[in-house]
This record gives structure tokens, sequence and C-alpha cells, in this order.
């Protein structure tokens, strides 16, 4: 893994090096530059394969093509010796530079060779014209900049931003689609002008300046298996076997991350087995046992024999915030802090961890994915009798600010109950966040009249209502995989790893394997009310049968009660000073009523508080030129007590 950068430009092409050295944690062993005079190109390197000669940017036979990558191609040993067969010439050992070669064979329909995770720049000399790409599912991030005759692209946001030519300014469309959904969609950014390169997507700008985009990949969900459970189950478990040990393709050793869930567990124990050496497993947990899986985990390590490292996590983790959100460079999420920790326990030892990421979204793991079903017969109940007696009901059941809890469930069930079909599973995202309703309470009416794309709901129903989908357990897969996958769960795992220099590579969701998910009968993913069946029936011939069979836990922290004790303080000083309040973009009053009926234990907000505390820091580090290591001090000033 590495971080990459580049300008067109007649003028500004020195910005490069400040652009390329702005992504240093990315790749800390060495950087690269290109300049001809028309494009400067540069590249930060984490070395993992061909440590000796694997630099970049890297040329083709004659120098008329220059590739910068940040990624690994797993099948491109395979690729490697096909194009070698065809007379082309390596200069490096490095798995990247096949896509050279494959440009030169297919030009951009190139990326439907990969299997890998990558995100690549390749500068056609000749042609004058610059292809930019992103893996299928899009684990690596791609973000650029469209200026009048300056062109420029980076991993990461605020390399455009070191280049003094990317103002920051704030878009609030990105910032209305965050508070409701959790992350931020399709191209947006939380910074006006800046643009991220969809997963599965295609960038070309000719000679004459134009963009292309083209999006080269899909997942079709209409075509199943139609062997019997057991033969779906037989061929997952090899596919998997294959994938994982694919992904050990490395000249340094390879880790695990092994959270105590079934996802990690399993890919662990694959790992375990394709190696020929004790693999170092890393795992993270809370002194809180409602949330720690620490215990699941070592079953694990203990199995295979894997070289473990634990760590456990404590409330005094919210000095970690103002780092997280630098590298995630938007508001950092309470999952964030499992992968930050753990990463930066993993990179103490290794330079690359194996992980379960995407397990959830490609196999129905969550509950809302049950949930919906549930609703249907609860839906039985008279609606006026829901909307006035089963609402004060559950209004009276008492929160325990626990995951998941009761009072949280019911609400949920009852609120959904009055939505149907992908109205309702749109509305779910949002239930615990800000909702179209809640979003109306938040912003001033001067912002909303200023919003030009309001309507954070669309985003999910274009993806739960498409053609290639039929199966209600599927349409709810892919509406995640076209959004919470690309858009959260992956930036995160990205940005919270590469934060510590640590290569995170995640098997369950190369694409081979979300290809033959999608192909797998909903009632095999979803049996009745049991969660991730398949997955979990090849995962029972690996894992010990007490953590296939638990109640699913979550990797997550107890922050509802922090911010009620440890966090109290600090919560309420950053409300009182509300940068969003004092430039008029939310109510004071809105704000100060959740934070009131959360202290007060009336209700848990701690999903929505936040985001709003989050949104506060990251407009500090971005807007008021705080760094993480002086934010992190005012965080501790305003942690002590009141203002």
């Amino acid at each position: 893994m590495c971080g990459i950068a580049g300008i067109i430009s007649p003028e500004h092409r020195s910005v490069i090096t400040a652009m390329t050295r702005a992504l240093a944690h990315r790749g800390p062993d060495d950087e690269g530059f290109f300049d001809d005079g028309v494009i400067a190109l540069g590249q930060r390197r984490l070395s993992i394969i061909d440590l000796e000669s694997g630099r970049q940017p890297i040329a083709n036979e004659d120098g008329t093509l220059q590739l910068v990558c940040n990624g690994e191609i797993y099948n491109s040993p395979a690729l490697r010796r096909d194009l070698e067969a065809k007379g082309h010439r390596f200069r490096t050992r490095t798995d990247v530079e096949v896509i050279l070669h494959l440009y030169e064979e297919h030009g951009h329909r190139c990326v439907s060779h990969l299997r890998g995770m990558f995100a690549f720049a390749l500068w056609d000399a000749r042609a004058r014209s610059l292809l930019l790409a992103r893996d299928q599912i899009g684990h690596n991030p791609l973000f650029f900049c469209d200026l009048d005759d300056t062109f420029l692209f980076a991993s990461e946001v605020k390399s455009l931003l070191a280049s003094g030519l990317a103002a920051p300014a704030m878009d609030l469309d990105a910032l209305a689609h965050y508070v409701s959904l959790r992350f931020i969609p399709n191209r947006y950014t939380l910074f006006k002008g800046i643009q991220k390169l969809p997963a599965a997507t295609t960038l070309r700008r000719d000679s004459a300046g134009r963009l292309t985009f083209e999006r080269y990949w899909g997942p079709d969900f209409r075509a199943k298996h139609n062997g019997s459970e057991e033969a779906v189950a037989d061929e997952l478990d090899e596919l998997l076997r294959e994938t994982v040990s694919m992904h050990l393709l490395s000249d340094v050793q390879v880790g695990a991350f092994v959270s105590g869930g079934i996802d990690s567990s399993l890919v662990a124990s694959l790992a375990a087995i394709s190696s020929d050496q004790a693999v170092p497993s890393f795992s993270i947990g809370v002194s809180d046992d409602r949330f720690n899986e620490l215990p699941y985990a070592r079953q694990v390590v203990q199995r295979y024999g894997m070289d473990a490292s634990e760590r456990i996590a404590e409330p005094d983790l919210v000095h970690m915030v103002p780092k997280m959100i630098w590298h995630m460079d938007e508001p950092s999420d309470p999952f964030g802090f499992g992968v930050y920790l753990v990463s930066q326990l993993a990179a103490e030892r290794v330079k690359v961890v194996v992980g379960g990421d995407g397990g959830d979204e490609s196999f129905a793991g969550y509950d809302r994915f049950a949930g919906q079903r549930l609703v249907d017969v609860y839906c039985a109940l008279p609606e006026w009798f829901r909307r006035s007696v089963m609402k004060r009901l559950i209004g009276r059941i008492p929160e325990s600010f626990g995951y998941k809890s009761l009072a949280q469930k019911a609400a949920w069930m009852n609120d959904m109950s009055f939505y149907s079909s992908g109205e309702r599973y749109a509305q779910s995202m949002a239930f615990l966040r800000f909702t179209a309703e809640g979003k109306h309470r938040l912003f001033t009416s001067a912002v909303r009249g200023r919003l030009a794309d309001p309507d954070s709901m669309a985003k999910i129903l274009i993806h739960y209502d498409a053609a290639n989908v039929d199966e209600l357990v599927d349409r709810m897969l892919y509406t995640d995989l076209m959004t919470r996958m690309p858009d959260h769960l992956l930036p995160i795992v990205d940005r919270m790893s590469m934060a510590h220099s640590l290569e995170n590579r995640s098997p369950l969701v190369d694409y081979k394997v979300v290809e033959f998910a999608a192909a797998i009968p909903g009632s095999m993913k979803l049996k009745g009310s049991q969660l991730k069946y398949l997955l979990k029936k090849v995962a029972a011939r690996y894992l010990p049968e007490d953590l296939i069979t638990r109640q699913k836990q979550g990797f997550s922290f107890p922050i509802g009660t922090w911010m009620r004790t440890e966090l109290r303080y600090l919560v309420e000083n950053l409300f009182q000073q509300s940068r969003f309040v004092e430039q008029g973009i939310f109510e004071g009053g809105e704000v100060q009523r959740l934070w009131n009926e959360h202290l007060s234990g009336k209700a848990d907000h701690n999903y929505r508080l936040w985001i709003l505390l989050n949104l506060e820091l990251w407009h500090r580090l971005y807007f008021e030129g705080e760094t993480p290591d002086s934010l992190s001090e005012q965080i501790r000033r305003m942690s002590a007590g009141p203002a």
C-alpha cells in the first residue's frame, strides 16, 4: 500500500512535492517523482512486494507510459506469465507493473483483468491522456479536483489541500447527507470542489481536459447457484481458501486481525492454515463485559497456535479522535476506534494484515436484514394502535445505553412499521442519526434553503430499486455494497490502518467472493431469522461452535455511557462553543435538547451526539488551523470540567 498524487498544470507542478509528502504516513519507506512538463506524479511507498526494485513511478519498456498505484494485484503472478508470453518485458518484480502492460494490450479496459485492491493513475504521454481507476469494491481511495487548466488527484484530501490550489470550503449538501447516512455518498466529500472517484470506476482525462467516467463492474444478483446447500457451501469454502491464500502475497510477514467475530476469525483461521509459520494475531477489547469480545478471539488464536497480541481500550481514547479525523479528512466513526487501535498494535510488529471486513455486507450479517421481515409481522397490529398505544408504551422502556438496547430496538420496530419496501430500508439507515424530520430541526432555515440536493433517502432508493436484484435480502445487500461498503466501511479500514503505515487486506471483499455471494439464494444467506447462514455453515468447519452460535455482539465501545460520565464535560464545552451554531448552520436549541435528553437518561442519542461532536473537532482542524496535537490539548482542557 502507499499514497499517490499528481497534477496536470502548465505552471503549478512543483506543488507535487508538498502533495506527496502529505501522504508520508501511507508510505514511510520511499518516495518517487516524475515530471515531463505536462504532468507531475508523486508516490510514497510502503514496501511490501519487491522490496529492492519496486519503486514508483514505473514506466513501460519505451517510457511512454508512467504508473503510480496504491494497492496490491493478487492475480499478478498469473497475469505476468501471460504478458511475458506475449513479449512484454518487466523492469521489476513488483505486482502492480502488470497494469502498464495490460494497458498496452487492452487500453483503459485493463482494469477488468485485475483482481486486487487498487487505486492507480496511468499517464499516456503519446495521447497526453490520464487514466484514473479504483478497484471493484472501492477498498483504496482516490480523490480529484478539476480547476480550469489544472487537474489534481491524490489518495487523500489532505494531499489536495497541501497543494494550496484547492481551498477548504464546506459542502453543505455533503454535510446534510452525512448526518443522515453516517457516510458521504457518491462523488461527494465534505469539501466543495473536491470529489472522490467511485468504486469500480475509471476516469479518463483527454488532451483537451475532457473528463469521461465509466463504471466497469457490477454484480448481478439475479443469476443464482442451483446446487444443494452443502454443494454451495463446499464451493464457498474452496473459494475462501483460495482467496485468503492469494491475499497472503507478500515479501514481508502477514498478520491477522481477530476481533472475536465470525468474519475475522474465519479469515484468520484460513490464513493460519495457509501459512508455514505462526501467524501474528492482533485483538482489541474493552473493560466493559457487555462489549468485550476478547474471550472469543482467544479461542481462535489458541486453536491455530497464533502469535497473539492484545490491548484493552479505555475511555481516554477520545484524545485520539483529532488524529483519527486528520487521517479520515472527515469526522471519525466509533467503528474507527477499534480499527485505529488494533492497527496501532499490529504496526508494532508487521506491515500487512488480513481482516474480516465485508462479511456482513455480502452474506447478510446485520440484524436489520432479519428485522425488515419482523416489521412485516409487527404490522399486523392496527396502525392507530402502533401510533398511539405502542408508541407510549415503548417510550416508557428505560434506556440501558447498551449495544442495541431493548428501548432502541422497540422504537426502531415501531417507527419502521410506518414505511415499506425500499423506503423502510432507507429510513432504517437514518433512524439512529438524523432523519429528514431530524435534519429539519437541526439545520437552520437559511441552510435548508441553500441545499441543492437535500434528499438523502434517494441515495439509497436508487440502489434498492435497481433492476439487477430480485429478492428482498439481496436488495438490502446490493444497497449496502453500493453505499455503506465503499463510502463508510472501507474508507475507515483504509485510513485507520494507514494512519499507522499498515496495509489492511480484506479477502471477504475480493470481487470474486462478492460475485459468488450475490449468486447465493437469499434463503441460504438469511434462513428464517438466522443471519449469515451459509457463511456460518462454512465457518463451523474451522471455528469453535459457541463462537458460531452466540448472539452477534458487534465490535463497539460504550460511548453512550462514556458521554454521561468521563466525556461529559468535553461534550458540554464543545456544544457551548459550537462553530456550527455560531455560523448559523445548526440550531443551538436542537443541539442542546439532544444533549439534555441524553444526559438525563431520557434517550440514548449517542450516535447523533457523536456526529455533532466530531463535526466540531473536524471544523477546528480544517478551518481554524488546529493540529491534531493542539486539538488533543484542547480536548484535555475541555474534559477537565465546566468552561
